[in-house]
């Protein structure tokens, strides 16, 4: 018996070694960069970059409800990712409700031309950049991906006239469809905005010909063409705040045009799920086959 319960200990040291080894892969972390202002604050990034780099980045968008922080990020989060290989560029904004998400999606914008200008200094492909993030993260990551593009021509800053597009998404639970919010507990079914959210959007709530407009706008699915990169969803079926029908909708109509969107429902997930950090090593995998071309 006490062999018995001596290997059992054995057993767990090691796999709660194994874990934590597996979850702090070896990198280095630079300090932050400024790669614009918004509101007299600076908006910042920084570099993750791990032991053995592949030559490829992925943009991290730090937020949820709008909202981020410098100390948000934890790498231990994208350990998969770091020992696939990628440089991590985790980005952040200015918090809504001081910065509304109509200027945070301007502002993550900038981030990724900025990142592409400076991209070999960084030590990655500017031609190959993916984007990742979860909720907030993953709706200005879909952003990114319908609307990002290139920047005028004219632009007097070099950093403004680089491509925002990215190469290929990995995300978790977002939101898509802002005029159309189903289950959700922010739905007050009244045509608005999301109800907790109405200064994030700067929105009158008895303006309902303006929400419409900027609903759109801010609303990804509206914005889904021929050129939208590989795209990896995974959403809980549980989910009451950003309900699953979000991202079934967006697939749907990715189909439409063409586009590849695989969905990966989790059993029994609400607005995230303890197993999550494990999924991630399934966004390295379709990075691998995305980016690596």
């Amino acid at each position: 018996m006490l062999r018995t319960l001596a290997a059992l200990i054995l057993l767990a040291v090691v796999t709660i070694g194994s874990g934590w080894l597996y979850f702090h892969p070896s990198f280095e972390r630079s300090p932050r960069i400024v790669y614009g202002q918004r509101h007299g604050q600076d908006l910042t990034f920084e570099v993750v970059r791990p032991s053995k780099p592949n030559g490829l980045g992925v943009i991290f968008v730090v937020s949820g409800g709008w909202r981020s922080g410098v100390d948000s990020f934890k790498p231990w989060t994208i350990a998969p990712l770091l020992r696939r290989g990628y440089t991590i560029f985790p980005v952040c904004h200015v918090s809504q409700p001081e910065a509304t998400v109509m200027e945070t999606v301007d502002d993550v914008n900038r981030a990724v031309r900025f990142i592409r200008h400076r991209a070999h200094d960084y030590g990655v492909d500017p031609a190959r950049l993916g984007v990742s993030g979860g909720s907030a993260g993953g709706h200005l990551s879909l952003m990114l991906a319908t609307r990002g593009g290139p920047g005028p021509a004219d632009a007097p800053d070099p950093v403004d006239r680089e491509s925002s597009a990215v190469q290929a998404v990995a995300i978790f639970y977002p939101v898509t469809d802002l005029l159309n919010l189903g289950d959700s507990t922010e739905n007050l079914h009244d045509g608005g905005a999301p109800k907790s959210f109405l200064k994030a959007f700067a929105q009158d709530p008895q303006d309902l010909p303006a929400w419409q407009i900027t609903g759109r706008a801010m609303s990804p699915i509206f914005h889904v063409t021929s050129a939208l990169p590989p795209t990896l969803i995974f959403h809980g079926d549980a989910d009451t705040l950003v309900p699953l029908d979000q991202s079934q909708r967006f697939q749907a109509r990715a189909k439409e045009l063409g586009r590849r969107v695989e969905l990966i429902i989790h059993p029994g997930g609400n607005h995230g799920w303890l197993t999550m950090m494990w999924d991630v090593r399934q966004f390295a995998d379709w990075f691998d086959e995305n980016l690596r071309k």
